[in-house]
C-alpha cells in the first residue's frame, strides 16, 4: 500500500465529490440523498474543497480517501468503497489526531453501526444522541468525542 495524505486542491475537487457521493451510498443505503448527485458536486467543488481543511488519501496519485476538518470536528470522512478495509481509514484518522492531538469531535449516525464500531474502537466516545431534527437528513445521530 503506497497511500499519502496531503491537503486537497481545487484539482481534487472532482475526485473528491466522487469518493464522497459513492462513499455515503455503500456507507448508508438507507440514508436520504439530500439533493442530486450535481448539487452535491458542486458542494464539494465550490464549498467544502475551499472552505474547510480537506485533506485526501492517495494510493499512486488517485484519491481513495478524504476527511474534512473545521476547527477540532471531523466534519466529514470517507474511504471510497473499492478501498475499505485495506488500512487507509485507519491511517487517515491517525493523520487527523496528529493534526488536532487536543482533540476531535464528529457525528455518525446512530445507525451506522459499522462506522460506529470504527470509531469507537479508536478511541471516541460517544457523548450526546439526537434524534436528528438538526442535520438536513433528519436521522438520529450520536456526536463523538476523542481525547488523548
Amino acid at each position: 500500500m503506497d497511500i499519502s495524505f496531503r491537503r486537497a486542491t481545487a484539482a481534487d475537487a472532482p475526485d473528491v465529490a466522487t469518493v464522497y457521493i459513492s462513499s455515503r451510498r455503500a456507507a448508508a443505503e438507507w440514508l436520504p440523498t439530500v439533493g442530486t448527485d450535481d448539487e452535491i458536486r458542486a458542494f464539494v467543488i465550490h464549498q467544502m474543497v475551499p472552505e474547510r481543511e480537506t485533506w485526501i488519501a492517495e494510493d499512486n496519485g488517485r484519491v481513495v480517501a478524504l476527511l474534512t476538518l473545521h476547527g477540532d470536528d471531523l466534519d466529514q470522512f470517507y474511504v471510497a468503497p473499492d478501498n475499505q478495509r485495506r488500512g487507509i481509514g485507519d491511517a487517515m484518522l491517525a493523520h487527523a489526531k496528529r493534526l488536532r492531538p487536543a482533540g476531535l469531535h464528529l457525528w455518525a449516525f446512530q445507525r451506522n453501526t459499522p462506522a460506529r464500531r470504527f470509531y469507537e474502537a479508536r478511541g471516541f466516545v460517544a457523548k450526546k444522541f439526537t434524534d436528528g431534527a438538526t442535520n438536513m437528513e433528519r436521522e438520529a445521530d450520536v456526536l463523538y468525542e476523542w481525547t488523548p
